[in-house]
């Protein structure tokens, strides 16, 4: 689910034949002279120091006038959250929520510029609104962070346009002072319950060991001897014998001469199915609702059912709580879905029947996402400017570290109800928080509430010790509401769009087929799960810090293919030492290599998504992948079936997905360091 809330955090490399051909297909009616004029001021803007903000004052008329519409409707009715899941699709209406912001608020930090506010560092003046977050983002026409840059100019790289991608309120109260690194951390603490409860099913409904269960004058049997009369090996059926009619003095004697006994049981083939089951109680495992409801045998498949329908309601939220959040705002869903998270998963220590657990189970996968989209979204628009794709990047942190947190709870209370009663707890404390966080300014500017965002203002300025202009009120003011007609079908209109669009489709697939099926089938590994959980959340700790780090030194293309192609070798050798257990260790060292070569990935995959999408489509685009993601999500469930048809199967396929996925990338273009082309050239290469 963080995929598609990252992918919204940075810019588009767009080039100028891109954002021609652009608006020719979402039908805008731009002249061409107005593009140039725009073009080549901002291309002039691009290269002036920030510390001259003079020469920046003709630039707004020529701005306005070839902007194009930006996108504000799509991505409520596209998105589909994914577990990270869901952290997958907060940005996306980050993104659609931002770009109402353009022409009005441009005008207010014009007035800022004019009336010679400087901020405290230096003087440096608000150089322009979030470009990044609407189709306005180049100064000229709607086609992305490179929209407005000449034929001949060299577009800069994502970090580049992060530097200047600030807004007023940001210029008010400081880009990233102690107030947003407070409002970051606190709100990255509404991701540990969310990956507690998509990860607890691992431990909840673990495997047992089972055998059909003794007659109630038979409980003093041993389990082996019991399991042999009856012949119950295979835990399902055994022999078919009235043992209602045998005392305990009969079978004494029975077992004392064994041909007599099985000439009393009669013949072996004649078998039954057991119609109630006994529990091992020392496998390190405990009570898990696979013994509370007898999931077993022809009922097994009931498991994979219920954890269907926690992920079924995690899609259709992603559906639902990116509108709810836009009217009526991130700080009242958050909490809302907050409180409802916890009592669900309070209610969920209660558990009646098995029906009331999944639809409570999926009603609990509806309000997480919910809880994740609008806390992640709060943390992004609290800052402005580099700082969205830093503080979206650390709500990474919280998943690992939650995952070897749950494994250590699972191991101490061994039960699935207590287990479910410990990471409800959390989710208490954090309902009190609403007395500390606020609303997002940003959201309460767009919906014309200036006193609350004064109140928000003057707080985080007086946190962060700066001066508050004395005229700041005048700057803030509500940007006009804007329309936006793109569609699904825009990602096929033309070669360069279908590339990328079947492309990423297939990758998001691929990948969090690959992610959450690690996650999500330790249990399935072999070895100890609770080990194996706890390692796995570890080694994601270093591949997201060394993920970050290095896309910002190579291109994402081959390390993003390497980190696929890494994987499924690591899949296909733990495939090898499938069902030897003398080198079990061994399999489980691949399946950590291969953990931390997905989790490496999947930090590059919404960067990377966000920079080859145009700005002006980029929120349907978005969205398209995360429909895919929510394909992979329902199905990794029943991955765990596979090892029951050969022992081999799910690692093979997992080791498929992911060459697959690394073959695909390499039909993306790079974004490192690439430079515009000409408009004729760019449409030869891409109509």
């Amino acid at each position: 689910m963080q995929q598609a809330t990252m992918a919204t955090t940075r810019n588009n490399n767009t080039t100028k034949g891109e954002e021609e051909e652009l608006l020719e297909l979402l039908g805008r009616s731009q002249p061409k002279s107005m593009l140039k004029a725009g073009n080549s001021k901002t291309a002039h803007r691009w290269k002036m120091p920030t510390s001259q903000p003079s020469s920046l004052e003709h630039d707004d008329d020529s701005t306005n006038a070839t902007r194009a519409p930006s996108s504000k409707t799509t991505t409520n009715d596209q998105r589909i959250s994914s577990p990270s899941s869901y952290h997958d699709s907060a940005l996306t209406n980050k993104e659609s929520h931002d770009e109402h912001r353009g022409s009005s608020e441009s005008t207010a930090i014009t007035q800022h510029r004019n009336s010679g506010s400087r901020d405290s560092n230096g003087g440096k003046a608000v150089d322009t609104y979030i470009r990044a977050s609407g189709p306005d983002s180049g100064g000229g026409g709607g086609g992305g962070g490179g929209g407005g840059i000449g034929a001949n100019e060299s577009l800069p790289g994502p970090a580049d346009h992060d530097e200047e991608e600030t807004d007023v309120i940001g210029d008010l109260v400081g880009h990233f002072g102690k107030w947003q690194f407070l409002m970051t951390i606190l709100l990255s603490l509404f991701q540990v319950p969310n990956t507690f409860h998509i990860s607890s099913s691992i431990y909840q409904a673990a495997n047992k060991d089972f055998w059909c269960r003794r007659p109630s004058h038979l409980q003093h049997l041993t389990v082996d001897v019991w399991r042999n009369l009856s012949n119950s090996n295979d835990n399902c059926f055994q022999n078919l014998v009235d043992w209602e009619g045998i005392s305990n003095e009969t079978m004494e004697q029975l077992q004392q001469q064994g041909s007599v006994f099985k000439a009393v049981i009669g013949n072996n083939d004649t078998r039954q199915a057991c119609s109630a089951w006994e529990y091992a109680t020392d496998d390190n495992v405990g009570n898990s609702w696979t013994s509370q409801w007898d999931l077993v045998c022809d009922k097994e498949y009931l498991k994979n059912v219920a954890e269907m329908f926690f992920l079924l309601g995690v899609a259709t939220g992603g559906i639902i709580s990116g509108y709810l959040s836009d009217k009526f705002g991130r700080k009242t869903m958050l909490f809302i879905s907050a409180v409802l998270q916890t009592i669900f998963g309070l209610a969920l220590y209660f558990p009646h029947s098995f029906e009331f657990y999944i639809t409570l189970r999926a009603l609990l996968g509806l309000v997480s996402v919910s809880v994740t989209y609008s806390g992640l979204i709060l943390a992004i628009e609290y800052v402005d400017g580099k700082w969205r794709t830093i503080a979206g990047m650390y709500n990474l942190f919280p998943l690992p570290i939650s995952y070897m947190a749950i494994s250590g709870i699972a191991y101490l209370t061994q039960d699935y109800q207590r287990l479910q009663l410990c990471i409800g707890i959390p989710g208490i404390f954090l309902c009190f928080l609403w007395f500390v966080v606020p609303e997002s300014p940003r959201w309460l500017l767009v919906k014309g509430r200036i006193e609350e965002v004064k109140r928000i203002v003057e707080a985080a300025a007086e946190f962060n010790k700066r001066q508050l202009p004395s005229d700041y009120e005048t700057l803030l003011k509500p940007p006009p509401q804007e329309e936006n007609s793109q569609d699904f079908f825009y990602l096929f209109k033309s070669r360069y769009l279908r590339r990328i669009t079947i492309c990423f489709l297939c990758i998001w697939f691929t990948m969090n087929l690959a992610y959450y099926g690690f996650i999500l089938n330790m249990n399935t590994f072999g070895g100890n799960v609770y080990l194996n959980s706890a390692l796995a959340g570890l080694v994601e700790i270093p591949a997201i810090a060394i993920a970050m780090y290095i896309i910002s030194k190579v291109g994402k293309k081959w390390l993003f293919s390497a980190t696929l192609v890494c994987a499924g070798i690591a899949c296909c050798c733990a495939a090898i030492t499938e069902g030897k257990e003398d080198i079990l260790w061994l399999k489980i060292t691949f399946i950590m290599i291969g953990k931390f070569t997905i989790s490496a990935g999947n930090t590059i995959m919404p960067v990377y998504t966000a920079e080859l999408y145009p700005t002006a489509i980029r929120n349907v685009g978005v969205g398209a992948c995360n429909v895919a993601a929510g394909l992979a999500l329902i199905l990794t469930p029943y991955l765990s079936l596979l090892n029951k048809i050969e022992d081999h199967l799910l690692m093979s396929l997992l080791t498929a997905w992911c060459l697959f996925g690394g073959f695909v990338v390499l039909f993306l273009p790079e974004t490192m360091k690439q430079h515009t082309q000409s408009s004729k050239e760019t449409k030869e290469e891409k109509c």
